[in-house]
C-alpha cells in the first residue's frame, strides 16, 4: 500500500518528514513535490525481533524434524506485524511433495510451538506474538525458471510456420510504408 504526501516543501526537508519511512519513488510533477511512501516498510525492531524469531523457530523446527527421516523444515523468513502481535513464517520444506501436509501439522501445532518460543525467549520479549506459518514456494519457483531457461527450443513441425514470421514472409507491404 503506498501513500501520497503532496506539496511537503523543499527536498532537504524530506528526512524530517518521512522519519523511518522509505522513500519509493520522488517526482517533481505538476509544480508540486509529490513523494510515493511504502507503508510497510519494517522498523529496525521490528527486523531484530523477526531475526531473532527466526532463529529460535529453526531451531526448534530443527530438533522436531531429527527424528523423521527424509524431512527437512527450514524457516526462510519471518515478517513482524507493526505492532509486534502478529508473526507470519515462510517455511522451505522438503520434500516439496509433503509440504502442505506437513505445514498443516504445525499449523495445528502452532500453541505448543509458541509456547516453545515464549520459554527460550522470555528474556528478549515480554508478548509472543501469534504465529502463523506459509509454505515458502520461492526455490521452487527459481528452480522452475532455470529449467525452463535451459531446455532447449522445441523444433517446429515440417510445414509449419511461425505466426510472426509468416506475416514479415508476406508480399504486403508493411502499414505505414
Amino acid at each position: 500500500m503506498l501513500f501520497m504526501v503532496k506539496n511537503f516543501g523543499h527536498p532537504r526537508f524530506l528526512p524530517y518528514l518521512c522519519g523511518r519511512i522509505r522513500t519509493r519513488d520522488f517526482k517533481d510533477r505538476y509544480k508540486g513535490h509529490y513523494l510515493l511512501l511504502d507503508y510497510y516498510m519494517e522498523t529496525t525492531r521490528q527486523n531484530k525481533i523477526a531475526r531473532l524469531i527466526q532463529k529460535e523457530l529453526s531451531d526448534i523446527f530443527q530438533r522436531q524434524t531429527q527424528a523423521t527421516k527424509g524431512v527437512l523444515v527450514s524457516v526462510s523468513v519471518c515478517r513482524i506485524s507493526p505492532d509486534m502481535s502478529v508473526c507470519r513464517g515462510y517455511l522451505s520444506i522438503f520434500p516439496s511433495e509433503r509440504a502442505q501436509e506437513i505445514c498443516d501439522n504445525i499449523n495445528a501445532s502452532v500453541r505448543q510451538i509458541r509456547y516453545e518460543l515464549g520459554q527460550r525467549t522470555r528474556h528478549q520479549l515480554r508478548i509472543i506474538p501469534e504465529l502463523k506459518f506459509f509454505i515458502d514456494d520461492s526455490l521452487d519457483y527459481a528452480e522452475n525458471i532455470d529449467r525452463l531457461l535451459n531446455e532447449p527450443l522445441h523444433s517446429a513441425p515440417e510445414g509449419a510456420t511461425i505466426p510472426a514470421l509468416a506475416d514479415h514472409q508476406s508480399n504486403e507491404a508493411p502499414l505505414g510504408a
